[in-house]
């Protein structure tokens, strides 16, 4: 299969971004940014998730040679503006603390009445060639985010994020419902046919 750079140092997204392309057909080795020691951290200095998941994307593909994936995701609540939005991984001040940053939503929403708790996860997917050429693509879903954790089989705001429709939260999903409605589901699944579309993948002509 054809090696693609996954550019996160987030274990969790490795295996749950290969099964996302594997279900929508295009099978890839991914590979954390994490196995190239010499790729430095790429700073998050974008005002949306569009721009910072091109810059990991770019920076990643050009210092490795290698198609790269990256995204950029986060929770989007609005009785706070919007906010954590493009903080969302370093709320808490704390980049990937994702207990301290739960905790601070949670305390900032305490006093906010259940129906107007409404939240969107929001991703958007890069896919990116060494010589800059890029794509993006954006998933979104929306729900509300109840007063405690619930479940154990996400990570970041799963355990308190609730989908439109559902009674559980992201956490307490099976891994596959999960990525059938998720933001990143939704991103990447849409990103699939760009990435089938290169060379590598069509294989010989």
């Amino acid at each position: 299969m054809p090696e693609v750079v996954l550019a996160t140092r987030n274990a969790h997204k490795v295996p749950e971004i290969s099964r996302i392309l594997a279900s929508a057909g295009v099978p890839v080795e991914l590979v954390a940014v994490t196995e190239f020691p010499g790729v430095e951290d790429v700073e998050e200095t974008g005002l949306t998730f569009a721009e910072n998941a091109l810059l990991k994307a770019r920076a990643v593909a050009a210092a490795t040679g290698l198609p790269a994936l990256a995204d950029d995701s986060g929770l989007s609540v609005d009785a706070l503006g919007g906010m954590p939005g493009v903080f969302s991984a370093r709320w808490a001040g704390v980049h990937g603390d994702d207990g301290a940053n739960l905790r601070l939503v949670l305390a900032q929403l305490t006093t906010v009445p259940d129906d107007h708790r409404h939240a969107a996860f929001v991703c958007v997917a890069a896919l990116a060639l060494p010589d800059g050429t890029a794509w993006t693509e954006e998933g979104r879903v929306d729900g509300v985010v109840v007063r405690a954790p619930r479940g154990s089989n996400g990570f970041g705001y799963d355990p308190i994020f609730v989908p439109d429709g559902s009674d559980r939260t992201t956490a307490e999903l099976r891994p596959e419902e999960k990525d059938a409605i998720s933001h990143r589901g939704q991103a990447f699944r849409a990103i699939a046919p760009h990435l089938a579309a290169l060379p590598a993948f069509r294989g010989p002509s």
